[in-house]
């Protein structure tokens, strides 16, 4: 007697769901792009890696999601761990970075974190004030490149080595306290600076410091580069406004991998979301729904004349169609049917 279909066999499901982590509560970059790049934004309980070239908005984007996150989460816990010396408190505040509300260590901004070793204390510290607070965290470090650890600052410069310290402590560290800052609910975002890849051929060009633990514990790796210096002129004096930045996801377990978008950073600003969002729909053919007749340029110099809160009823609107008209796009490119 031949066994009867069930109706899943029958009717396979044509499409993959592209946002599939529907349990996960995600941070916005501060582009709705970015956002959809990324599967959602930044996830919490996961870990991320921010890499990029010089003047690619790596700090920037850091301060973005403190700004986001503390909107969304007005009660949660932001531990910014700054260790380049080089943190201008004054610019990122005027970026929107919510200083009152971010632990920068015990001496403030001007707190000295240099090893490993006391990031992992302090992060295990962070996990266990999470737990016992039940609110959610963001945990950065800008960047990875300027932390060491303490058996390179006690060998001599003289000394031979093979240079694998930070990069075993960071596996430990990954391996100890990845599975509390899940249940914490903690993001924890590494900014690291990209690096060549000397005497490469072909393949990867580029690469980052820490060694493969990023590579297996990260949820999410995005690679920034710069494209250009944006340029303007008034009054016959010309000045950098801004660069323009490209986004490549090389890695993602929350969304699809190796999504792109780019986006224009404007100094004092922060990413210029609107002008990004409207130019990504206008090449997808979707801008037309909302510009009702109008072009593009004059869309974008309206919307700056707008008070706040017209502004921000027109960037609700812009966000909504951009995920939708993003989502059906890649619908377009998922399989027609389940292997399984």
């Amino acid at each position: 007697m031949r066994r009867r279909l069930s109706q899943s066999e029958v009717e396979p499901k044509s499409k993959n769901n592209y946002f599939g982590k529907s349990n996960l509560e995600f941070i916005s970059t501060g582009c709705v792009n970015f956002d959809c790049v990324l599967g959602g934004g930044w996830p919490l309980g996961r870990i991320a890696n921010l890499v990029g070239d010089k003047s690619t908005g790596k700090t920037l984007c850091a301060i973005e999601a403190c700004a986001n996150f503390a909107r969304k989460f007005p009660d949660g816990h932001i531990w910014y761990r700054e260790a380049e010396a080089a943190f201008d408190q004054e610019y990122a505040e005027s970026l929107g970075l919510p200083v009152d509300k971010v632990d920068f260590g015990k001496d403030g901004v001007g707190t000295q974190w240099e090893t490993i070793e006391q990031i992992h204390d302090d992060l295990k510290a962070a996990v266990a004030q999470g737990k016992a607070s039940g609110e959610p965290g963001l945990y950065i470090i800008d960047s990875l490149d300027a932390i060491s650890s303490v058996a390179e600052l006690g060998r001599e410069m003289t000394e031979g080595s093979y240079g694998m310290e930070k990069q075993k402590q960071l596996g430990q560290m990954f391996r100890r306290l990845t599975q509390g800052m899940s249940r914490s609910r903690i993001h924890f975002l590494i900014i690291s600076q990209v690096r060549e890849n000397i005497g490469v051929a072909f393949g990867n060009k580029y690469r980052r410091s820490g060694g493969k633990a990023l590579d297996f514990y990260a949820s999410q790796v995005v690679y920034l580069s710069h494209l250009k210096t944006l340029y303007k002129t008034v009054n016959k004096v010309k000045r950098a406004t801004g660069v323009l930045v490209k986004v490549k996801c090389t890695k993602n377990k929350i969304g699809l991998p190796f999504r792109e978008c780019e986006f224009s950073i404007r100094f004092g600003y922060g990413i210029d979301e609107l002008a990004a969002a409207m130019e990504w729909l206008d090449q997808a053919g979707r801008a037309k729904e909302l510009l009702n007749g109008s072009k593009l340029g004059d869309y974008l110099a309206e919307s700056d004349r707008l008070d706040d809160v017209e502004y921000r009823r027109r960037m609700r609107d812009v966000r909504k169609l951009v995920r939708r008209a993003w989502r059906e796009v890649d619908e377009q490119f998922a399989p027609s049917r389940r292997k399984y």
